[in-house]
């Protein structure tokens, strides 16, 4: 169960989401795209995710169906930028879109509407495929989406053609999908909560964490130039082994010292620009982002019978505004940026350390990381 889980994960979360960040780079220097348009793309990801997030709140949805649907989905979206850029032409002239690009140095308009679309696509998708694989309880399959943001930063090192890299993005999807065919998502039994008081604070802490670590998922790689493909390599090594490391932490504290520690690692790249602090800011980011989710959702899970959406929800609700709110800082670099995505970041860490007790009856609650050592079944 748990390595169909990480298989799943690794498609839906590691690539699905983050092949974007290393690949960004690229599309700016070779195709032409523009700051803004950057984040607008990253925008409408985050949209799909939240729209995909909030469908699992309304329609408790737990089927094989849907999540082989969405894992199709999602290596197609991914196929699908590259090729809307080869069957792109230019509306006046019917020019292909090299000679495009070199006439007018930036996208044509139906190119840019089309990756829109498929980034919307594939962050529905994510959203679908995480919470599906979360119920599952998946134990060490968390670390999936470590493993498959590290393989999205070797895509972009074996050749570092934007076009290319997304359809090496999709092979390495598409065989994940193939690995997590067989998993079985199983609806969790509902379980009593501790209050609305608790669940309140941690759904908005962990909303502004959803704003601040965008910022820094979304423009950490061009922020740190010549270096960032490959320390991004990092950030998914590094986050494979962060649900391991917290859980052996009490949870309430370990979420608030990781909230902290992933602020200090986004400000890092805003004020130094020496190798050594850049690829402390890629370990520190990528050691703590997937083990502040799994610790938040399994606080959630003995808090709210449907916590694992909620939050899920609420977390895709900040990163829609994490890069709307990053991109008027922009203009003259991606210091300001991520300096806000630090300080949101930091305020996420004080309002779950001031809020009422969130400490967790053990026995009471399931935990996502915790083995499930038996298959179940699910309705189809």
């Amino acid at each position: 169960m748990s390595a169909r889980a990480a298989a799943a994960l690794a498609a839906g979360m590691g690539v699905g989401r983050f092949a974007y960040t290393p690949i960004l780079p690229l599309m700016t220097a070779q195709a032409g795209l523009t700051a803004s348009a950057g984040a607008g793309l990253a925008t409408v990801n985050y949209l799909g995710y939240f729209a995909g997030a909030l469908a699992t709140t309304v329609v408790r949805v737990h089927s094989r169906t849907v999540h082989r649907v969405a894992l199709v989905l999602l290596a197609a979206s991914l196929a699908g930028m590259p090729l809307a850029a080869a069957l792109g032409t230019n509306a006046a002239g019917g020019m292909p879109l090299a000679a495009s690009l070199a006439a007018s140095g930036s996208p044509p308009s139906h190119v840019l509407v089309a990756w829109f679309v498929l980034r919307f696509v594939a962050g529905a998708a994510s959203a679908l495929i995480f919470v599906l694989a979360v119920s599952t309880r998946p134990g060490w399959g968390m670390s999936g989406v470590g493993a498959g943001i590290a393989l999205s930063g070797v895509v972009v090192l074996v050749d570092a053609r934007w076009q290319l890299s997304w359809w090496l993005a999709a092979l390495v999807s598409a065989l994940f999908t193939a690995l997590a065919w067989p998993l079985r998502p199983v609806a969790r039994p509902r379980v009593g909560g501790a209050g609305r008081g608790p669940f309140a604070a941690l759904f908005a802490g962990y909303t502004l964490e959803g704003v601040g670590y965008i910022i820094a998922g979304t423009f950490l790689v061009a922020a740190a130039g010549s270096l960032g493909s490959g320390a991004w390599v990092l950030t998914g090594l590094a986050a494979a082994a962060s649900p391991f490391l917290l859980n052996r932490l009490n949870q309430r504290r370990a979420l608030v010292g990781a909230l902290v520690v992933q602020a200090v690692g986004i400000a890092l790249p805003a004020l130094t620009t020496g190798p050594a602090a850049t690829i402390a800011a890629f370990v520190l980011f990528g050691a703590t982002f997937l083990g502040i989710a799994t610790t938040a959702l399994n606080l959630g899970a003995g808090l709210h019978p449907n916590a694992a959406a909620l939050l899920t929800a609420g977390y895709s609700a900040g990163q829609v505004a994490g890069p709307l709110l990053a991109t008027p800082l922009l203009g003259h670099g991606y210091r300001a940026a991520m300096l806000l995505g630090a300080a949101t970041v930091l305020a996420a860490a004080v309002v779950i350390a001031l809020s009422p007790s969130t400490r967790l009856n053990r026995s009471a609650r399931p935990s996502v990381i915790a083995d499930n050592r038996r298959e179940s079944s699910t309705q189809e």
